[in-house]
């Protein structure tokens, strides 16, 4: 049921409640992904330059059997790119990676370049930039819809007061045990969909006996639990797999966790170590 659900963008464009994630799957394997996440009935692709696996991604798509347009696929302006030229190179580069006439959603990946992550410049006059440049593409029909990653409430107001064209989404880190109540109410507030990446921590809310429990009381999966959290705070959770087992899983959704119990997964410790992923940027680690 829920992949046949969708949000309403504030311009009108609809994007599916469930996304599939492809951080981390190869280039030579993500095609054979979104053939097999399409075959089972989503619509939503994610992916992002930094992952070095649009090619991929576009061939997936031509291969799914669906048409084009019943896709939503999205990427990102690498964080790197913060003046209007790089940016417009970009977007046509991913463009020409994707190997599509037109990308339906496309984000600024983070407001800092990663190996600047957390640090005090937050590159405000490079993001106006990468922004303006598109909102150039969007206004010329290259994409559909336009937002951001991992901006705070300043890169936010950064944008929003000269802006053409206000961002539509904000995708940051949110998952049971780190739920930035906040920044997701804040961007909310501005009217801008909220997609959460990471939404199962990966994999290490597996190992938390807390939501186990919680799991098992409702009669699901600990990545079924965390996926349905995040949509009950109104968030489009973006899961990342290459297993059609696991894809399949992931949008068995169809059960309400009660207020009660929500707030009990709101409280959860935050988790203080992603095993091999804490070493990405995006975590507080630095690329090797």
């Amino acid at each position: 049921m829920i992949l046949q659900d969708t949000y309403t963008l504030p311009n009108g464009v609809e994007i599916p409640k469930l996304g599939l994630g492809t951080w981390m799957i190869p280039n030579e394997t993500v095609a054979q992904a979104v053939v097999d996440a399409v075959a089972l009935g989503y619509r939503h692709i994610d992916t992002a330059q930094a992952y070095v696996n649009e090619a991929g991604v576009g061939d997936g798509v031509r291969a799914s059997g669906v048409p084009r347009e019943q896709l939503f696929v999205t990427t990102k302006l690498a964080a790197e790119i913060k003046s209007y030229d790089e940016a417009v190179a970009a977007i046509d580069g991913s463009l020409q990676a994707l190997g599509l006439e037109f990308i339906d959603m496309m984000l600024i990946h983070s407001p800092q370049p990663w190996m600047q992550y957390g640090e005090a410049d937050r590159f405000l006059a490079g993001n106006r930039e990468a922004w303006r440049a598109l909102e150039d593409a969007y206004e010329a029909g290259k994409l559909r819809a336009i937002g951001v990653s991992n901006f705070v409430a300043g890169d936010l107001d950064n944008l929003l007061s000269s802006c053409r064209v206000k961002p539509m989404v904000n995708q940051v880190l949110a998952h049971i045990s780190n739920t930035p109540a906040e920044l997701i109410r804040y961007s909310q507030d501005q009217g801008l969909l909220v997609e959460a990446y990471s939404p199962i921590a990966h994999g290490e809310l597996l190992k938390n006996p807390v939501v186990g429990a919680m799991a098992e009381k409702y009669g699901v999966s600990v990545p079924q639990l965390s996926i349905r959290y995040t949509l009950q705070l109104g968030l489009l959770p973006l899961p990342k797999t290459a297993n059609p087992a696991h894809m399949k899983d992931n949008a068995a959704v169809d059960f309400t966790i009660s207020d009660e119990d929500l707030e009990v997964l709101r409280n959860v410790p935050q988790i203080a170590d992603y095993g091999d992923a804490s070493f990405m940027p995006v975590y507080g680690g630095k690329l090797s």
